[in-house]
């Protein structure tokens, strides 16, 4: 029988390591062809990481909790299957800080799983813990779970940060730090107001609440602020009259979806004139290594997205300057849903070299976005507002109502200039104000 190398494959750009956080199968199970072995994480995703063989666990080489390369063996296999070797092995990347999501504020509320009552539940606490209905738990959730006496309801009831929601390690041992201190604090307010006429128990316990950030959160906050420390942001701001566009989307919007069966909004037509303007501008499409300038071949567009748990994410458009508008469209909403769902890939967020982020969605008019290193620019869409405008005409100037949006660009003024900075968008809102009509 043959030996196989389980190895962890790569997860997206500047990706050079993962935390191994569970282990799916045991030494001595079997193992089917495309079945679950483990989970990792990284900075940008949470991934199970499959077999590409059928056989039998004989080995795991690296322990729940541990940090293992790209590339790296973390598990032998024992099989019939026939092994080919491959030498196109991932290289971990040489760039320091990995792409990250544009920080748009979510405001969504945070809802903190509720405590059930201690004493009801010492019999459910004794009981193994099943996986509910949908609900996966992993060995490691369930070990802790058993251990620290954590009930079937409550861990059903946490929120799960993982793949699919999943419960990871990182939820449960947080809210275990939840349940072991606020139990004491509510007991020592309760008692606190007891004694004062008019005070309600309640609203006093309810006044501050703790939030934990969870694992993505703590490392989008680290990388907001290394991108800050690395790059020299400058801004530069445009208005662009977008009332074609507008007027052709709403004639055109309905018969589109009839003939593609795809949705069409605006993002597909700004991504188009984005891939288009740094076609004439190749200098903002460019990273930084030390003293050196890399210039990028191919233009890959990343959108910051939303994900489920309320993080924002960038996927990533491949070659978005050789897509005509339909191949644009269904590009943008297979990325947009597959991030609603958490079914981003790993190919999905790697690569991009410039980044364009919808500050709009949320009502704001523009926004000051920081830079997704190792890139040098990036672009936010402020939102798509009716402005009374002055308009030129043979016969005089004249008052109307245009469709008019706020351009931000931010840019690393390491490398590039205002004057560079400020022609891209002006080349941009040039290509916008003169849309043509396109054909689909």
């Amino acid at each position: 029988m043959a030996r196989y190398e389980l190895k962890i494959p790569k997860l997206g750009e500047s990706v050079i390591e993962a935390t191994i956080t569970t282990w799916l199968k045991n030494v001595g199970d079997t193992i089917a062809v495309d079945d679950g072995v483990l989970e990792v994480a990284t900075d940008k995703v949470d991934t199970e990481i499959p077999s590409e063989v059928g056989g039998k666990l004989i080995e795991i080489l690296v322990p729940v909790n541990e940090v293992a390369k790209i590339g790296q063996t973390v598990a032998i296999i024992e099989t019939d299957a026939v092994i080919e070797t491959f030498t196109d092995l991932a290289e971990p990347q040489i760039e320091e800080t990995p792409v990250i999501p544009e920080p748009v504020e979510n405001t969504a509320p945070v809802t903190e799983p509720t405590l059930p009552n201690r004493e009801e539940n010492v019999a459910e606490q004794s009981a193994p813990i099943l996986n509910s209905g949908e609900r996966y738990y992993s060995p490691l959730v369930k070990n802790i779970a058993e251990k620290e006496r954590i009930s079937q309801t409550e861990l059903d009831n946490i929120t799960g940060t993982g793949l699919n929601q999943r419960v990871t390690k990182e939820d449960v041992l947080n809210y275990l730090q939840d349940r072991q201190s606020n139990p004491d604090q509510a007991t020592t307010k309760t008692q606190n107001t007891e004694s004062k006429p008019g005070v309600s128990s309640t609203s006093a316990i309810l006044k501050d609440e703790i939030i934990p950030m969870d694992r993505m959160g703590k490392l989008i906050a680290d990388h907001m602020v290394k991108s800050v420390q690395t790059s020299a942001h400058v801004q530069s701001f445009i208005e662009i009259d977008v009332t074609r566009i507008v007027q052709w989307r709403t004639k055109h919007k309905e018969s589109f979806l009839k003939k593609t069966g795809e949705n069409l909004t605006f993002t597909p037509i700004f991504m188009q004139a984005v891939a288009q303007t740094i076609r004439e501008y190749p200098l903002v499409n460019i990273s930084v290594d030390g003293d050196k300038i890399i210039k990028k071949k191919d233009i890959n567009l990343g959108m910051a997205a939303a994900l489920p748990d309320g993080n924002l994410i960038v996927p990533v458009i491949k070659n978005a300057d050789e897509l005509n508008l339909l191949g644009m469209a269904k590009a943008v909403n297979r990325l947009a849903e597959n991030a609603r769902k958490n079914k981003l890939s790993p190919d999905d967020i790697q690569g991009g070299t410039y980044t364009v982020t919808n500050v709009g969605s949320f009502g704001s008019i523009t926004g000051t976005p920081i830079i997704n290193q190792p890139q040098v620019a990036i672009l936010a869409l402020g939102a798509i507002r009716k402005m009374p405008a002055v308009m030129e005409s043979p016969e005089g100037d004249y008052i109307t109502i245009r469709h008019k949006m706020i351009v931000a660009h931010s840019y690393d003024h390491r490398v590039i200039n205002g004057a560079l900075g400020g022609m891209f968008i002006l080349k941009l809102k040039e290509l916008l104000e003169n849309f043509t009509e396109p054909t689909y």
